[in-house]
């Protein structure tokens, strides 16, 4: 199954690939501005939550799937399958009178959103002969996330005060639309030469264990205790899941998910990369605005995640350029100490430090952290694959991604809440708070929501103490990012290279010591 080149069209396709992906990655972030209008309009804050959780775990449980079928049927079939289900769930998103129906049409949003993410890297990928040109398109590409992730919020908040909330999800059917358009016009494909044969087993176990696992992080500490029956329940059907997943993948015809890809070093040790990336972005995305509403009093958290979504689109353009001319180990491994040096950053943020430092801190994190894995990871692996597994390849860096990021943002969660219950205590104790009142404390935003009626003092004990524990926090990202640094050192010599005997289509890797 291949992609017909067809250099007149090659423009049309990237805007297509360029749309979809702009539509997908802008669909969290403008969403996330209306929030409270949802909850004026159809009630449903205790669940508001699960309007975010059910669209990740649906992207994130198909991804792999996705680009298998792709691999196996088509790109531009599963593309086109992955935009429609996107438009109609986006549709009836809009159309949503309660919040039960909400969250279970963000569901058909999310298993949309899983396809194209991998399908687009792997279109480019297949299109273009020269594997050099590839990584620079891709590194534009991957700078589409970070326009989202600046322009989402805004474009929310506008359409949201003018319109209706409704209108944040009606967007994204004139994007679809054009983005379906194009490819439809601008993309053939060869045809396979057998009837593949799908891993059904396979991808049911994928999706129970991904769904398990991400299901009792995102409930553990919050909705239940993490001793509670119900969390370890979930990590246990997670934990059988995953062995019966490898068995059964070690035995298929066409598995699901190829473990041989992984005997790769560069393949395994991206992987492993694009889950310490995550880590330390979602870590960052969950904290940092809530740091500067809490302890640095900016009525806006925009000014902190700006600078470092704006730095990020430069940071994926140009690590698409520098892949052309170094080895991929040398660029991970300037990433991974960059993340390292981010991370003792944050974990030094205090209340007195100028506002301009906390900015370059953040631009550091976007330009030299997590930017410019958005687009090397792609290269890095596809180019280190066999052809027919380009599909799969490309939804394993998204995948490992989320995962990292939901691990990262729940152990984080662990260690900042315990932190804040140590600092209420001790603020029991010496402001004599009465007990009724004690456990609002532990939560930032019931101290900001009350700061106007809270005692001077107090008001600032209870700042620190939350700026303490989120600094804190990143003790964890600064680990994981030092283990990728040591990571990075073992992905071998590779480089992008067109080998000689492949056809244009064909980019590959060469190894050298």
């Amino acid at each position: 199954m291949s992609v017909s080149k067809a250099s007149r069209h090659t423009g049309l396709i990237v805007l297509s690939m360029a749309l979809g992906l702009l539509m997908a990655s802008l669909d969290n972030t403008i969403v996330s501005a209306s929030v409270n209008k949802v909850i004026a309009n159809i009630g449903g804050f205790d669940k508001i939550s699960w309007v975010f959780t059910a669209y990740m775990l649906a992207a994130t449980s198909t991804m792999l799937i996705f680009g298998k079928l792709s691999d196996l049927f088509g790109r531009k079939k599963f593309y086109l399958i992955g935009i429609a289900l996107f438009l109609i769930g986006s549709a009836l998103c809009g159309m949503a009178q309660s919040i039960d129906q909400l969250i279970w049409f963000r569901v058909i949003q999310g298993i949309g959103s899983g396809s194209v993410f991998p399908i687009s890297f792997s279109i480019i990928f297949t299109l273009f002969g020269d594997p050099k040109q590839a990584a620079k398109l891709s590194g534009v590409m991957g700078a589409v996330f970070g326009l989202s992730s600046v322009a989402g919020p805004q474009l929310g908040t506008l359409i949201s005060e003018h319109f209706s909330w409704r209108w944040c999800f009606y967007v994204n059917l004139p994007i679809g639309l054009a983005s379906m358009t194009v490819l439809l016009l601008a993309l053939r494909e060869s045809k396979a030469e057998r009837k593949p044969r799908i891993d059904y087993l396979g991808a049911l176990l994928l999706v129970v264990t991904t769904v398990s696992v991400l299901l009792a992080l995102e409930l553990g500490g919050k909705d239940y205790t993490w001793a509670s029956w119900q969390i370890i329940s979930l990590f246990a059907l997670g934990a059988v899941g995953a062995i019966l997943f490898l068995r059964v993948e070690s035995k298929a015809e066409e598995p699901m998910l190829p473990l041989a890809i992984f005997k790769n070093r560069l393949v395994l040790g991206t992987s492993l990369l694009c889950f310490c990336q995550g880590f330390i972005m979602f870590s960052a995305i969950t904290y940092l605005p809530l740091y500067a509403t809490s302890v640095l009093g900016k009525t806006n958290s925009n000014g902190v995640l700006t600078p470092m979504m704006a730095s990020l689109i430069g940071g994926a353009i140009l690590a698409g350029f520098f892949a052309a001319k170094f080895r991929f180990r040398t660029i991970m491994a300037v990433n991974m100490t960059l993340g390292v040096i981010a991370s003792a950053l944050l974990m030094n943020l205090s209340p007195h430090m100028p506002y301009w430092q906390v900015i370059g801190i953040m631009i550091l994190l976007g330009l030299g952290v997590i930017g410019p894995l958005m687009s090397m990871a792609q290269n890095a692996i596809a180019m280190s694959v066999d052809r027919k597994y380009i599909g799969i390849s490309s939804s394993v860096v998204g995948f490992w991604r989320n995962i990292g990021g939901v691990i990262g943002a729940s152990i984080m969660a662990v260690l900042v809440n315990t932190s804040l219950k140590d600092s209420s205590r001790e603020a029991i104790d010496k402001f004599k708070i009465p007990a009724e009142q004690a456990a609002n404390l532990t939560n930032p935003e019931t101290v900001l929501r009350g700061s106007s009626q809270m005692p001077a003092d107090l008001l600032a004990f209870m700042r620190h103490g939350i700026g303490n524990a989120i600094s804190h926090g990143f003790i964890l990202s600064l680990i994981v990012m030092a283990a990728g640094t040591l990571i990075a050192l073992t992905v071998g010599g590779a480089r992008l290279q067109k080998k000689p005997e492949m056809d244009g289509e064909q980019p590959a890797v060469t190894h050298s010591a």
